[in-house]
């Protein structure tokens, strides 16, 4: 256990005024009532490593409730509460912060869920993922700002390790191994060598996890500033065709994220972008296996379908006389985000142009007459009028008219012909 070190200093200097001094009012209401208050888990190692944070969890040696209502009541923050659990979150301005009841945890088996129980401190912090994640500062008056560290996270952290605390870690809950991966390239950091040993010895863990646990770890990796890291890490280990076979992490797929994060800046690519590229190089039969695998939501599900689907009109879009009406043809019944990650994954400079003009003028393009235009010269309402104003939209896109005269014209021509 590390001995004399203090990161009050670190805390003022990390944590806003206001959530330091209500951090340290509930330790003293803890401490008047018997019970210790702690900072605990990724917060700790963000305060070593000086980077930012804005998730805490704190735990308590008692019942996590009553300073979470504190907090609340305090904050006039969102406070989400988990009797069964006796676990609470609160979320206020842009922090949220987890409170919980020390506890111990064991596996009935592989990839199941753990059961529950109440335990010590270094129970605590043994039933986590990993030393850098294991460690607690200790927010009660007289030891406040205490470093407790009973398992080496400092030394890994200034080795730059990502270490698993025991021998069954992956193995109790696979999801660990994406874990590991995310942490070692968020942070720059290697697998400590016996860490990698045990992943390497239970990749096929990963099958106990069920999709909705695998989905949300990806959802995770794919928020991180480069998420292509961990896929390349991934593909070099095998971890990632237990994802889905036939996915790759390579200089391709890096390559298109750092252009999916130009066409999104300033704001990050969402999964709707990011998942269709990770997933391009697959079969339809094999989009469905993942779809169905993780759950996708209906609206993500479709948009990997239809970048699937749009694959088979690169030819199409990419040759040199297609006609913008054409193009809009071609286009208009798929998502924004699965027509931007195939203008992303195309080779043809062509095709990418087309599906650019789309995405930033033909998408938009109207005509000027109306049904009801249409109906005031007579037309009954039907498919005529909807067949006329289709053929109004592409006479518009293909520049035959440019203005609501033009158009009045080219319907007085049709009509005549059609009569």
């Amino acid at each position: 256990m590390s001995e004399n070190i203090n990161l009050t200093g670190k805390i003022n200097e990390r944590l806003p005024a206001e959530l330091v001094r209500l951090i340290e009012a509930i330790g003293a209401i803890a401490s008047h009532q018997d019970q210790h208050l702690y900072l605990i888990g990724g917060a700790v190692r963000d305060l070593l490593l000086e980077r930012e944070t804005f998730d805490l969890d704190l735990a308590v040696d008692g019942d996590a409730i009553a300073p979470a209502q504190l907090l609340a009541n305090t904050t006039q923050g969102r406070l989400t509460v988990h009797t069964r659990f006796k676990t609470a979150n609160l979320r206020w301005k842009e922090w949220r912060i987890d409170l919980a009841a020390i506890r111990s945890e064991t596996y009935d088996r592989p990839g199941a869920l753990p059961k529950v129980k109440p335990g010590s401190l270094a129970d605590d912090l043994f039933r986590r993922d990993f030393t850098i994640n294991a460690m607690a500062v200790q927010l009660s008056p007289g030891r406040y700002g205490d470093l407790i560290d009973p398992y080496g996270g400092r030394e890994d952290l200034e080795q730059g390790l990502i270490h698993v605390l025991h021998d069954k870690s992956f193995a109790d809950d696979a999801t660990r191994i994406w874990r590991a991966l995310r942490y070692e390239q968020r942070l720059g950091f290697r697998l400590e060598p016996a860490t990698l040993e045990l992943l390497n010895r239970d990749i096929a863990m990963l099958d106990t996890i069920s999709g909705d646990r695998i989905r949300h770890e990806l959802e995770l990796i794919l928020r991180e500033p480069y998420p292509e890291k961990v896929f390349l890490r991934a593909d070099e280990l095998q971890v990632l065709p237990r994802l889905q076979p036939g996915l790759k992490g390579n200089n391709w797929l890096s390559e298109r994220f750092e252009q999916a994060r130009q066409v999104s800046s300033p704001t990050p690519p969402p999964a709707s972008l990011y998942l269709p590229l990770l997933t391009y190089t697959l079969t339809a039969e094999q989009v469905e296996q993942m779809i169905a695998r993780l759950k996708l939501p209906k609206s993500l599900s479709q948009t990997l379908r239809g970048t699937c689907e749009l694959k088979s009109e690169i030819a199409s879009l990419a040759a040199p006389d297609i006609k913008p009406s054409h193009i809009y043809d071609l286009l208009h019944s798929y998502s924004p985000a699965a027509i931007t990650a195939v203008s992303l994954a195309v080779d043809s400079p062509e095709t990418s142009r087309n599906i650019r003009q789309y995405l930033a003028r033909l998408r938009y393009i109207k005509p000027a007459l109306t049904g009801e235009d249409l109906k005031s010269t007579g037309l009954a309402p039907g498919p005529r009028i909807s067949d006329i104003l289709t053929r109004l939209r592409a006479a518009r896109m293909d520049g035959e008219v440019t203005n609501r005269a033009g158009e009045e014209k080219l319907v007085r021509e049709w009509l005549r012909k059609d009569t």
